[in-house]
């Protein structure tokens, strides 16, 4: 096995749990190591440090898997996938799956696999089934590709496999984008449950791996303040409140808001393919009454609303990442403060702003300081009410700080 050798105290980064190394923190490379393959990486006095796949068109050079695991083949995948699994079944119960609970199932570095993605979606009533929607979004779990699928299949028995290898990353590996079914058969769509309610999805074709996980816990708590936010200053308390969905995407905030009782909600999105699966979604939970659906930008839209004296009791703001990378932080940052400031400007005084950011790079401490000015610009001040971050089937680790990158802060703005 061809060996990485690390320059002087760039061990400890990875010692401290972090996955990647990076090219300019290889002192040299000892042998011929393949695109993909197994290398072992130690530190600049020669002490083991672990085993990684090896890319040599990537800044990241390296992607550790294991301390321990020499071979990455077939019986590896499974252990891995098996350990994903019982820290499944401790977070949320022995028979997850049987309550019709979709779990991210495998969640890249954080569970020994790097750059692997893999959600489980189980079908609700007339759509039964468990399929999964895949994503190997790195040059070492492409490579093992059939490994992976046969690990896959013995460890979580799925009726079909989607693969959304569609993220730009794999440009970044070197690897051209790849949508498809790889195993059994995977309907064009599928109903799942999530907080008691019905939501249809693609997996072929929705965004990402065809439904944010991440934030089904993040949607029960902002439905809560539903009822909380007619305590807002609002002249239309009898009515209900008034809630403002912006990036709604395909409706998991819009459709528990409108369950839990909201008089009205203004779901706003730029992308027609997701309003559309929004509309189903309202329809499969008899909400459409109440869900008025807009196709704008976001910006743009939250200015108009501003001009013509819109108020709301509620407000969701769930954008896309703002920051890809490091150089990106400061017109995120910008962004960031115009979303949250505008939503000040439209919330009844007391209403309640649920606002997230899911970029890594972009720190809890910045996005805790953009709000902060924002409400100061705005007049306002916030009463914190809760801080979070993604569900626990997407686990955040010590010394990857990559593995905790959504932040959500709900507060009240008085």
């Amino acid at each position: 096995m061809a060996t990485i050798i690390l320059k002087s105290k760039e061990d400890i980064r990875i010692r401290r749990g972090h996955p990647w190394i990076y090219d300019n923190e290889i002192a040299r490379v000892e042998g011929e190591p393949e695109p993909g393959g197994e290398v072992e990486v130690r530190d600049a006095r020669g002490l083991h440090v672990g085993y990684a796949f090896f890319n040599p068109n990537s800044k990241i050079r390296a992607r550790v898997y294991s301390r321990t695991a020499k071979k990455a083949d077939e019986e590896f995948f499974v252990r891995a996938f098996e350990a994903a699994w019982k820290w499944r079944k401790f977070c949320f119960g022995e028979p997850a799956i049987e309550r019709r609970l979709s779990l991210r199932l495998v969640y890249g570095e954080a569970d020994s696999v790097p750059g692997l993605i893999v959600d489980g979606f189980v079908g609700a009533t007339g759509t039964e089934g468990l399929w999964l929607s895949v994503q190997f979004l790195s040059l070492g779990v492409e490579m093992r590709k059939a490994e992976i699928l046969k690990a896959l299949r013995s460890v979580f028995n799925p009726d079909g496999i989607a693969e959304r290898s569609d993220a730009p990353v794999r440009a970044l590996e070197g690897l051209p984008e790849s949508v498809g079914v790889l195993w059994g058969s995977v309907p064009e769509r599928i109903v799942i449950e999530e907080n008691g309610a019905l939501f249809e999805i693609d997996l072929l074709g929705g965004q990402k791996t065809g439904w944010f996980l991440d934030q089904r816990a993040n949607r029960a708590a902002a439905a809560k303040y539903v009822s909380r936010a007619q305590w807002a200053d609002s002249p239309n308390k009898a009515i209900g409140a008034r809630v403002l969905d912006m990036f709604c995407n395909q409706g998991g905030f819009s459709v528990l808001a409108a369950k839990a009782g909201a008089a009205s909600v203004l779901a706003v999105d730029s992308s027609r393919d997701a309003l559309a699966l929004l509309r189903k979604n309202a329809a499969l939970n008899s909400v459409s009454d109440r869900i008025t659906i807009v196709e704008a930008n976001a910006f743009d839209y939250l200015r108009d609303l501003e001009k013509m004296g819109q108020r709301f009791d509620l407000i969701i703001l769930d954008p896309p990442a703002f920051a890809k990378n490091r150089a990106a932080l400061e017109s995120a940052r910008r962004g960031y403060k115009e979303l949250n400031l505008r939503a000040m400007h439209l919330l009844e005084r007391g209403g309640v702003l649920v606002t997230f950011s899911c970029s890594h790079w972009f720190s809890p401490e910045m996005f805790d300081a953009v709000l902060a000015d924002a409400a100061f610009d705005s007049n306002r001040r916030l009463h914190i009410l809760e801080e979070r971050t993604q569900d626990l089937d997407h686990p955040i680790l010590s010394g990857y700080d990559e593995s905790r990158y959504l932040k959500c802060r709900i507060v009240q703005v008085v």
